[in-house]
């Protein structure tokens, strides 16, 4: 393997970081992606973070109004019309919150 300068700092430092020469490091590196227990990350990954932390916020707000139309409702006379739409978009916050978080293990964890 052969590595740019920029590159060989990153891999000294991350080497450095867990306490292993460079070339074991990077080597265990490689064949953890060679074995499929490591997924590579892209430059984008930051934004995966970023989705689900605005997920996080959607939901919780949208819990908030769910919350807000079960305390105004008259008890027994069941919730108004407009709390269907709320539990919508409730389970819709879930899943995305759901999907960002199996993606986020998928590229920030190693596989065992």
């Amino acid at each position: 393997m052969s590595f740019s300068d920029t590159e060989l700092a990153v891999v000294r430092t991350a080497a450095e970081r867990e306490g292993m020469a460079s070339a074991a490091w990077a080597g265990r590196q490689v064949m953890a992606v060679a074995q499929h227990v490591l997924v590579p990350v892209s430059r984008d990954a930051g934004d995966v973070p970023r989705e689900l932390v605005q997920a996080r916020v959607h939901l919780r707000e949208t819990v908030a109004a769910l919350g807000a139309l079960t305390a105004t409702s008259v008890s027994g006379a069941g919730l108004p019309e407009s709390a269907a739409t709320v539990v919508e978009e409730t389970l819709k916050a879930v899943a995305w919150v759901d999907a960002a978080t199996v993606q986020v293990m998928r590229e920030r964890r190693p596989r065992s």
